[in-house]
Formats: C-alpha cells, sequence, structure tokens
C-alpha cells in the first residue's frame, strides 16, 4: 500500500475523503494540503470544531455520502475505519477503479522516509503526542505532529486556537498510532512511545495477551538501533519492553516515570492547587552544565507528568546533544500546556462551578484521571456523569469499572454507549451496570438520558463543585447543557 500511495505525486494529486470531520482525517487532510494536494471530502451534516480547521484550508465538507461528491478528477479516496466497503463513496470509488485507502494506511506511507515518531498505548497517547508538539513548536525542528484530538496552543500566529496539527517541517513526523485492530502496524517508527498496555477492546483483542502480542509487533517494526520509549510505571509497558530487548539487543530502551532510571527519570515531585511539578535530574545532566530544572505541568493529574516524562525522553532521543537553551524551550513549551479537547477540558465556570469534560473511558484511565482531580482540586467535591462506551468493554472490565470511581462523591451514570463496530448480544444494560457499581460506591443515580441527567446534576451542584463528563460517548453535551442552566440558575435569583 505504501509503495502504491508513494506513486501518486501527492503535491498534485487530488484526493476525496471519506468522512473527513473526524480528528484524524481533519488532521491528515491539513497535511495533505500542506504538501499540495487537491482535497474534497464529505460527512455528516453535524458540526463539529474540525469544520472550522477545514474551512481555513478551504475544504467545505459535502453533507452525507453519495457517489455525485466524488469529482471526475479525484485520483484516489481515503476513507475513516467508521466506513466499511457498503459506504456509497467506496462502491464508486471501486466502481471506477480508484485505489482507496484509509487513514491508517495514509498516515503509515507518511511516515516512510522520515524520522518517524510513533506515540502508542491504551491509554495516554493522546496527551503524550499533544504534549510533544507543544515542546516541539519552541524549537525550529522540521516536525509534522498529528494528534488524535485538538490542542490547545500549537504554535503560530497564523493558526488556530485549536488544531489537531503542528506543521514546521518535514523531516520528522511525531504521530499517535491506534493499537485497535493492530492499525499502528502501517506505520514505519523510528522511534516508538509506549505508554500503556492491558486488556482494552477486547471485541477484537482476544485478552491482554492478545494485546501484549500486537504491541511487541508493533516494535518489531523499529529499524536497526532504533529507540523505544516505555512506561516503566505500566507494567504492560514493561513486560513490553523486556519482550523485545531479549529478541532484539541492537534496540535502545529508554524507560520513562517514577520508577525508571537515567534521562527519563521522574524526581522531586511536588503537587499543589493548580499546578504539579517534577525534575528530570538523567535529563539535565545528559544536556551539561544547564543546572537544575523544574518542569511545571498546568493541567491534573500525576499520569500528566508521567505522559510529560515520556514527550521530553523522546524528544532528546532526536537530538545528538542537549543544551540550556533547547531545554529552556521545552520547559516553556511544557509550562505552556493547557491541555486537548476532551481530556481534562475545561468546559466552562458558572457560579463558581468548574465544569470539565475528560475522554477517560477504560477503568485505569478514570481512577488516574479522578485521583488528579483529587488531588489538583483538595476540599471540592467532585461530582461526575459517566457513559460507559460499548457493551463489550463495560461486560469484560465490569469488576475494574466497580471501583474506578471512589474519587467521585456523586456518580451520575447514563445509558451505555454502542459503537458502530460493536456486535453485542450479551446481557449488559446501563440500569444493570449502575446496580454493579452502586454496590461499591456510596452515590450512584441511573439517568439514562441527557436532559434529564442535566436537569439531576444541575439540582445536586453546589457551590465550589468540580463537575466531570467522562467517557468516549457523546454526553460531553450535558456539560454544556448543565453551564447554560447553571447561568440561567444564576440570573433568576
Amino acid at each position: 500500500m505504501g509503495d502504491q500511495i508513494g506513486t501518486l505525486h501527492l503535491d498534485t494529486a487530488s484526493v476525496h475523503m471519506t468522512g473527513i470531520k473526524g480528528t484524524g482525517m481533519a488532521a491528515l487532510a491539513e497535511v495533505l494540503h500542506h504538501r499540495g494536494t487537491s482535497i474534497t471530502g464529505s460527512d455528516v451534516e453535524e458540526r463539529f470544531y474540525t469544520d472550522e480547521l477545514l474551512q481555513r484550508i478551504g475544504v467545505t465538507p459535502l453533507p452525507g455520502f453519495s457517489p455525485d461528491h466524488i469529482g471526475p478528477d479525484v485520483d484516489f479516496l481515503v476513507y475513516s475505519a467508521a466506513y466499511d466497503e457498503d459506504n456509497p463513496e467506496r462502491r464508486e470509488a471501486q466502481r471506477r477503479g480508484l485505489p482507496q485507502f484509509s487513514y491508517n494506511e495514509m498516515l503509515g506511507a507518511l511516515s516512510r522516509g522520515v524520522t518517524a515518531v510513533a506515540v502508542s498505548g491504551v491509554h495516554g497517547k493522546t496527551s503524550t503526542t499533544a504534549i510533544t508538539g507543544i515542546m516541539a513548536s519552541r524549537t525550529d525542528l522540521p516536525v509534522t505532529v498529528v494528534v488524535g484530538s485538538a490542542v490547545t496552543g500549537f504554535a503560530g500566529s497564523d493558526r488556530l486556537e485549536k488544531s489537531a496539527t503542528l506543521i514546521q517541517g518535514g523531516e520528522v513526523l511525531i504521530a499517535e498510532t491506534c493499537e485497535y485492530r493492530r492499525h499502528f502496524l502501517y506505520f514505519h517508527p523510528s522511534v516508538l512511545i509506549v505508554t500503556s498496555v492491558e486488556a482494552d477492546h477486547l471485541d477484537y483483542f482476544r485478552d491482554v495477551d492478545d494485546v501484549s502480542d500486537a504491541f511487541v509487533e508493533f516494535g518489531r517494526k523499529l529499524p536497526n538501533g532504533g529507540t523505544l520509549v516505555y512506561c516503566a510505571d505500566d507494567a504492560g509497558a514493561r513486560r513490553v519492553a523486556r519482550r523485545l530487548q531479549a529478541e532484539r539487543t541492537d534496540l535502545v530502551l529508554q524507560p520513562y516515570g517514577f520508577n525508571a532510571d537515567g534521562v527519563g527519570a521522574v524526581t522531586a515531585y511536588t503537587v499543589k492547587p493548580g499546578e504539579q511539578s517534577f525534575r528530570m535530574a538523567g535529563l539535565e545532566e545528559r544536556a551539561g552544565g544547564c543546572g537544575a530544572v523544574t518542569w511545571t505541568v498546568g493541567v491534573p493529574g500525576r499520569h500528566m507528568v508521567v505522559n510529560a516524562a515520556g514527550a521530553l525522553t523522546a524528544l532528546q532521543a532526536l537530538y545528538p546533544s542537549l543544551d540550556g537553551s533547547l531545554i529552556e524551550a521545552w520547559r516553556s513549551g511544557l509550562a505552556s500546556f493547557k491541555g486537548t479537547s476532551r481530556r481534562s477540558e475545561q468546559v466552562a465556570e458558572v457560579d463558581d462551578v468548574l465544569i470539565l469534560d475528560d475522554y477517560a473511558h477504560h477503568p485505569t484511565a478514570i481512577r488516574t484521571t479522578l485521583d488528579g482531580f483529587r488531588r489538583f482540586w483538595p476540599g471540592r467535591r467532585i461530582v461526575v456523569d459517566f457513559m460507559s462506551h460499548t457493551y463489550t468493554r463495560t461486560e469484560a472490565l465490569l469488576d475494574d469499572f466497580v471501583t474506578a470511581f471512589d474519587q467521585a462523591d456523586v456518580l451520575f451514570l447514563n445509558e451505555i454507549y454502542s459503537s458502530a463496530r460493536e456486535h453485542y448480544s450479551g446481557g449488559m444494560t446501563g440500569e444493570s451496570f449502575a446496580d454493579a457499581v452502586g454496590c461499591h460506591h456510596r452515590d450512584v443515580r441511573f439517568v439514562p438520558t441527557f436532559e434529564k441527567a442535566a436537569e439531576s446534576v444541575v439540582r445536586e451542584l453546589r457551590t465550589g463543585d468540580v463537575f466531570v463528563t467522562m467517557g468516549a460517548g457523546d454526553n460531553f453535551r450535558i456539560g454544556r447543557r448543565v453551564a447554560e442552566m447553571l447561568a440561567l440558575r444564576g440570573k433568576n435569583r
């Protein structure tokens, strides 16, 4: 596939993108536009933040999916994984003999022939990629960064406040890569970051060993002398590293985190309301005389410090030498990091209630995220509305889910969000999920519909609370509605 894409001459080609409003697809559109490709695309009529990004590069998505959307000059089609061969545009491309590539195939092709950094992991990859990009944006590294979420603060006065891409050159590609269905195997990494490896996507993977096998297979794609950057705080990532080390003595292994040694080791960690700080003495030592450096993170969660350490460890692998000016550029970039969409995103602060939205949908991510909120905002009640993502995941990880919400003072649960890719015939429902969690948690309330959930949340919220919508579904809409209702309540007092 990569060889076939390489014959397309992207600087003069014309592409149609089916499902162009997805974060990854829109980011890919921006990268292709930068390379000179002519772009059309189509998607659902609902408006997303990516509409603004696409408008900026002169692309207005066509509504819906139709064979007529593929113009006579189109050379090839790129499609989101959400759309299979029965999509009318894909059928039309097949009829006309046009080459078709998935998003992952296209991203993998772009990783050929450059220094490519793949960020992988069951969770943590989006924030790690974004942090890496923010720090790179403060330097002259000729890099393109592709993130699976909108990032606040990618550099450049002519850029949107939020974007899923950073483009300041084409010699280095840093990209978030997905393990689902082993999609990341299309990518050709020079440096591979592994943030976490545990059981997930069990509608596809057999078990945690199958997940681990996929990451090992990805690691085998590293070139001779390639670098594996792995989280020493994660048992699954350590296991993958041990297996690759046994197979590939040529690889450079760089651990990071609180349990790491060397340049990736986190030390002197402190947290106070609104800020976390730490040091990386090994990195300072390698920089040679830059002195003690305190790194600060302005978003909550110990896991964010670990993600920052992973980003720093990967970045230093790209540089044969470090100096104080580079360290300061990275430090300044990290301090400016404000998070990404749906990752500890601040939606609003209304009537002295802080409203957040977070994508955490795996029990481990939920637990660490809520623990981070508790440390970041001590003394404030944490009220959570959670929508579990896929019946398959909910049932398979139920024992872990029931203990994941300990730091929530009040927990609202919605109906489970089913994926279009899921074929489930079991007995798990949103109500039975709530019953199971309620056997462990002190205050669980099942409110399946969004409007009733928003009404219930508003009745519950008090001055000083932190309200979090959490999950990979669409319950983020509840947070927006709660903000509207709180503002109206304030006006009516």
